[in-house]
């Protein structure tokens, strides 16, 4: 069992930066690829990011590549979300989400793959 708590959200003006962070729980959190995901209402909840378990490699979505970095700490069971030059398209709630048990493919963005999620921070990009 894994639970998984998102803060960092905020109201921040275009060109801005923010850093959600994700604390997790649990013993299997190094064995878990982690990711990032984002929804606006009326829309399905969109892939952002995904880091593999060792945190080596990283894997982004088009709309924020170079824009957005997505790292975890091991020893803290954590991971964070740093997002830089941000535009109001940005806004929306953020959700972080940990992989399978040892599922290993960080670059797959399909939510199947994703067994525990956070309650969402709201982020908000004002122009």
């Amino acid at each position: 069992q894994v639970q998984l708590v998102d803060s960092g959200g905020g109201l921040v003006q275009a060109g801005d930066s923010l850093r959600l962070s994700c604390a997790a729980s649990g013993r299997t959190f190094s064995a878990r690829t982690m990711g990032w995901f984002r929804q606006t209402p009326g829309k399905e909840r969109e892939f952002v990011a995904a880091i593999s378990r060792s945190g080596v490699s990283t894997y982004y979505s088009d709309s924020v590549k170079g824009r957005f970095t997505i790292s975890r700490d091991n020893v803290l069971n954590a991971v964070y979300l740093q997002m830089s030059s941000l535009k109001p398209e940005d806004t929306a709630v953020y959700y972080c989400a940990a992989g399978t048990y040892y599922w290993r493919s960080y670059y797959d963005p399909k939510q199947d793959h994703y067994d525990y999620w956070g309650q969402g921070t709201q982020v908000t990009v004002s122009s």
